[in-house]
């Protein structure tokens, strides 16, 4: 794999997304590419706002602009993509679907197309949407806004990430 290029900052948030997203191995770029479209068709209104930290990749869907307005987000890491629940914590999970033991996130592994599907997993994006701070937009199309780009990251490769 070529190493990676810097971002243009003056390439569109798509774009920008994109080279992301294409740091990650193949099977994981696929998962990060089926977990945003289940969440953009769950949330077609929702902000998603982007943070290419150093840990991880994540893509939350939000109610506004606010970082505190995120109802769940894509955590995309070398070895897998996460559904993280910002408020997982006070959501009902009956089905014991969530992941985590702190005071105020949970995350379930996605695995693919299947994972968003499940009763149980929709149930919990439902609740998101009803336990959330601030409503989603009832209208309209939510913008991609990247927020945040670490100049250090950790390696977005499972055959980098190990050694």
């Amino acid at each position: 794999m070529p190493p990676a290029q810097p971002i243009p900052t003056a390439a569109s948030p798509a774009k920008q997304l994109a080279a992301f997203i294409a740091r990650f191995d193949p099977p994981v770029q696929l998962l990060i590419r089926q977990a945003l479209a289940a969440l953009r068709k769950t949330y077609p209104t929702a902000v998603r706002l982007v943070y290419d930290n150093f840990n991880a990749l994540a893509i939350g869907f939000c109610a506004s602009p606010k970082a505190s307005d995120c109802l769940v987000s894509v955590a995309a890491y070398a070895r897998g993509v996460n559904l993280y629940f910002y408020h997982g914590a006070r959501l009902p999970d009956p089905k014991r679907r969530l992941e985590g033991a702190g005071r105020q996130g949970r995350f379930v592994r996605f695995e693919g197309p299947a994972t968003a599907r499940e009763p149980a997993v929709r149930a919990l994006l439902r609740a998101a949407a009803r336990y959330a701070r601030t409503p989603l937009p009832k209208t309209g199309v939510g913008p991609l806004v990247i927020r945040s780009v670490s100049p250090r990251r950790r390696p977005r490769t499972a055959r980098r990430a190990a050694g």
